[in-house]
């Protein structure tokens, strides 16, 4: 029995995040082909035919418990707006990874990726009982590191040479966590930086 059970639908104010289906690929599809995307990613999404390879390969992995893959929608349009996933998962240690989170550039910077890190990590820690969970990025993508920062995480250091890129250069990951003993905290500023501010 897989520790992650089919299906989890999670939702807040303004993100819904829905399984992975062969319904959302065509939009995915489209979105991926926005090359600013994957500037600094291992892989290169914006190639159509290796985007839906991938979205393909998570469905499956699904099945086996090796990964979990979402669509990430945007309740107030009722659009898709990107894709996230839980991968690296070990229920034998209650860990798992949130990665693999990518979205349309026009939802940058908008609280969107805040949210839906509050939703998956809330499963996580009080559905899964996690102790662990882990993020990890390029070492040269600020944007991306500032995030993962910015939603509580702690850094825990650089793996050098840990992948190949799409193109074939070597690329250091900068790794960052949060433990069980930190939710609390790490929720109550996550819920408290998606409050409408007043002026």
């Amino acid at each position: 029995m897989n520790w992650i059970q089919h299906p989890v639908i999670l939702e807040g104010d303004r993100v819904k995040l829905v399984p992975l289906d062969s319904v959302h690929f065509d939009d995915l599809v489209r979105i991926a082909g926005e090359e600013r995307i994957w500037e600094r990613m291992s892989i290169n999404g914006a190639d159509k035919d290796k985007i839906t390879q991938l979205l393909k390969t998570a469905i499956l992995k699904r099945a086996t418990g090796e990964q979990y893959p979402f669509t990430i929608i945007d309740k107030v349009k009722g659009e898709i707006i990107g894709s996230t996933m839980f991968h690296n998962i070990f229920p034998e240690h209650r860990k798992l990874e949130i990665g693999w989170t990518w979205y349309n550039p026009v939802y940058w910077r908008t609280g969107y990726n805040r949210e839906c890190k509050l939703l998956l990590l809330t499963y996580c820690f009080e559905q899964l009982k996690t102790v662990r969970v882990q993020l990890q990025t390029d070492e040269n993508n600020e944007r991306s590191r500032t995030a993962i920062l910015g939603i509580g995480a702690s850094f825990e250091g650089i793996m050098r040479q840990e992948r190949i890129r799409a193109n074939g250069t070597l690329r250091n990951t900068a790794m960052y966590s949060i433990i069980d003993g930190e939710w609390p905290e790490v929720k109550a500023k996550l819920q408290a930086s998606l409050k409408p501010r007043t002026i």
